[in-house]
């Protein structure tokens, strides 16, 4: 059948590709003028199975009053005037039991692991390059409590066969010798050799080109406004282009706008709840070979990914939840330039970083919506959050199946099954 995507970012396309390939002619519906232009554009560029425990965990209400008042805390609320706000804030909070955490990271590792696989899989097929590394990922601890509250949280997912060793610092610094001058500060690390890193952006536009030789349609520069409906079915999707209003007409239609997919979706009156993270990165050239890293690191006190892209260096994290604003908040940026510089003083020109800013589409429980809406012809691959570019290419495969009628292969909660 026709099927419309509603998205271009890492999510959209990886779905366009998987329906192609069960035989759909398809076509992807994105307001930019080109794919991986949003969220997808300058994320932390891992893909990180071993990133799973919940932003809701025991630990967080504590942490997030903390942090109310500090404008470069990891993870900021900002209250607003905003009933979608308060009812996700208290979602959230409904979240932060050991008992639903544990079920969260069960359900994103899963995922992850499942996720990893088919994007190794599409990578050998296609070629694709994308300043991909396959060194692991290293999580490391300058504050003992933060070590100690990672153990459980990691014991879970080793259970479930993500192998995230505890390691030493002596080890950390082993495998990654650009963090021998804060050897001494290193309370503890984990490291997972499966997981990688590559830049999200590229692959996404890669496989956009190599969607469209498949014979996938794009119609970019095209913004969705809202949908034709009758009963449970969508008729067609309202949309504007070049000025002039139209409606796009196809069998099914699957939603992976992002953050803007909550709002999409209240039109039709269902709703998603997924509200905007706003996360931060920034790009700097490599100085100094031997001073910069290769595996990729995370700095889980200061809520930071370090990924190694080429000749670059990416350094992204922190959430805001402040509403759909993408305004640079130039504290939290220059938080970034100076615990990174801090960290690895010689391994990037940290005064030349490029700044960016994007919304990522986050559940309270960091678990996406994957699966059939209550309209018979609309599904859904959206609020990835964090780990859109870990998860994209499973979400997409599993979706694929979905409106194929059959059963996914991974073990997942999916909507509307």
């Amino acid at each position: 059948m026709h099927i419309a995507v509603l998205g271009a970012g890492v999510v959209g396309i990886t779905t366009a590709w998987y329906l192609q390939k069960q035989g759909h002619q398809v076509t992807v519906v994105d307001r930019q003028c080109k794919s991986g232009l949003e969220t997808s554009y300058a994320n932390g560029g891992q893909v990180s199975v071993s990133h799973a425990e919940p932003w809701a965990n025991p630990s967080a209400p504590l942490k997030v009053a903390k942090w109310l008042f500090q404008p470069d805390a990891p993870l900021l609320f900002r209250p607003r005037l905003d009933p979608y706000q308060w009812r996700w804030a208290l979602s959230f909070l409904a979240q932060c039991t050991s008992a639903k955490a544990a079920h969260n990271i069960r359900q994103m590792v899963t995922l992850g692991t499942y996720s990893r696989g088919c994007l190794q899989d599409l990578r050998a097929e296609l070629g694709l390059e994308y300043d991909h590394l396959e060194r692991g990922i290293l999580h490391f601890y300058t504050n003992p409590v933060e070590f100690e509250a990672a153990l459980g949280p990691s014991r879970i997912m080793r259970d479930l066969g993500c192998d995230r060793q505890v390691i030493d610092a002596g080890r950390a610094v082993e495998l990654e010798p650009a963090l021998e001058p804060i050897r001494h500060r290193i309370a503890g690390a984990t490291y997972t050799l499966e997981d990688e890193s590559g830049d999200a952006r590229q692959f996404t536009q890669a496989l956009a080109g190599k969607c469209k030789e498949a014979g996938v349609a794009f119609e970019y520069g095209t913004e969705v406004l809202g949908f034709d409906r009758a009963s449970d079915r969508i008729l067609g999707v309202l949309a504007l282009k070049d000025g002039k209003h139209q409606t796009l007409r196809a069998d099914s239609y699957v939603l992976s706008l992002g953050s803007f997919s909550a709002i999409l979706a209240r039109k039709l009156g269902m709703f998603l709840n997924i509200y905007p993270a706003k996360g931060y990165s920034i790009t700097v050239p490599v100085k100094n070979e031997a001073a910069a890293f290769n595996v990729s690191l995370t700095d889980d006190e200061y809520k930071l990914v370090y990924s190694r892209l080429g000749d670059r260096i990416r350094v992204a994290g922190t959430a805001e939840l402040n509403g759909y604003s993408r305004d640079l908040n130039f504290k939290r940026c220059r938080a970034i330039v100076r615990r990174a510089a801090e960290i690895m003083p010689e391994a990037g020109y940290w005064d030349q970083a490029e700044f960016w800013t994007g919304l990522r589409p986050a559940t309270p429980s960091n678990v996406p919506y994957i699966g059939k809406s209550h309209f018979s012809n609309l599904y859904l691959n959206t609020g990835h959050g964090t780990l859109g570019w870990t998860h994209s290419c499973g979400s997409a495969a599993a979706l694929a199946d979905i409106v194929a009628g059959k059963r996914p292969e991974v073990d997942f909660t999916f909507s509307g099954l």
